[in-house]
């Protein structure tokens, strides 16, 4: 690793946890920084706080400054300079009914139950709770979030999320779900996490056995670009597939990382390969000291039209805009013309118009 840490334990979760980056000094020792370069990263992780795992950090090409693994996690004076980011761009905190549950839909909660993560993303919209040494809270920290979702009858599926709620013990996630399972009227449970891409010794087979006694239950990682699917990623992916777990990825657009239509492709393509679905393409958030990480909305309109008709239909994720009033699906040319009488006039993926028979309902009730 080229850091005085031992690496004998390399394939124990808790390890790699306990042995983040957390500081610029011990990122300097593995990562080539000028003393400018390491003062500007100073400040921007005193705003915003940096967590390495060893094993994320070894998919990095340390040299490259622009390796699209190293900018994800390695703080810049880039994150000094955005004028129109803001701390909490989906107003969850005024959309929580009560701390940690975030409800937007009226069938379906947010429940953030940790404040920590694997890593810490530099464009991770929830920077305002997130702190890299912060323990797992303890249970008693949900109680008012699992009164409120058993005083709500019409919430039917509860996403568990944070921070990163596999980064807890087992007995801790067991004691959640069985709370969860408890509840009636909750009939799906989903777990947003980083974990297979950037924690993957946590998908234990113990773990996959604890999840699969609480079905349904589904998953959601986040894969950014074609770099983090390594073989030790797709195991962790292939155990949870192999639990019974359904896997979704969601996807961040970030300039400079993963907004070229090939390298979303690929990207795609490999998480097809590992059994994990392509879910949402987001569009970046407006959230402080990003704006290096933002493109124009356009992009990834062309990113997702130059997809479409490419490749399966089962790699095309769902490009949107997270507002706080919820997603907007942004689409390309989504196929629709117009209506010439009795038909209506589309377009094909690759240009063709095609004209499909297709009468007004009052004419064909008539007919």
């Amino acid at each position: 690793m080229g850091y005085d840490r031992p690496r004998f334990n390399w394939n124990d979760w808790r390890w790699q946890l306990t042995n983040r980056i957390t500081t610029v000094d011990e990122l300097r020792q593995v990562i080539p920084m000028t003393d400018e370069e390491a003062v500007v990263a100073e400040r921007a992780a005193r705003r915003f706080p940096m967590a390495i795992t060893p094993y994320y950090l070894g998919l990095m090409d340390r040299d490259d400054p622009n390796c699209p693994i190293r900018r994800q996690v390695v703080p810049t004076g880039d994150e000094l300079d955005d004028p129109h980011g803001v701390p909490d761009p989906l107003a969850e905190v005024q959309q929580s009914p009560v701390p940690n549950v975030i409800r937007i839909y009226p069938d379906r909660v947010a429940f953030t139950v940790l404040d920590a993560c694997p890593i810490s993303c530099r464009f991770c919209f929830r920077k305002r709770m997130f702190d890299p040494a912060t323990d797992p809270a303890p249970q008693g920290f949900l109680d008012e979030g699992i009164r409120y979702i058993v005083a709500h009858p019409e919430i039917r599926d509860v996403l568990v999320t944070g921070g990163d709620p596999l980064i807890a013990a087992d007995a801790w996630i067991e004691r959640l779900l069985v709370r969860l399972r408890a509840i009636d009227h909750v009939e799906i449970i989903r777990l947003g996490t980083r974990v297979p891409a950037a924690l993957p010794q946590r998908v234990t087979p113990e773990l996959c056995e604890l999840l699969e006694r609480f079905h349904p239950i589904w998953i959601n990682t986040h894969f950014n670009h074609p770099k983090e699917l390594t073989p030790e990623a797709i195991r962790a992916c292939d155990r949870l597939a192999r639990a019974g777990i359904p896997l979704g990825n969601q996807t961040v657009l970030l300039k400079g990382i993963n907004d070229d239509p090939e390298v979303m492709r690929r990207l795609v393509h490999g998480l097809l390969r590992a059994r994990v679905r392509p879910y949402y393409l987001f569009q970046c958030h407006l959230v402080e000291g990003t704006r290096h990480f933002r493109t124009p909305i356009e992009r990834g309109i062309e990113i997702t039209r130059r997809l479409r008709g490419h490749t399966s239909g089962l790699a095309n994720p769902l490009f949107v805009v997270d507002t706080p009033r919820g997603k907007v699906p942004i689409l390309p040319h989504a196929g629709w013309i117009e209506r010439d009488g009795d038909e209506v006039v589309l377009e094909t993926y690759d240009g063709h118009v095609w004209r499909e028979w297709n009468p007004p309902d009052d004419q064909r009730m008539s007919g």
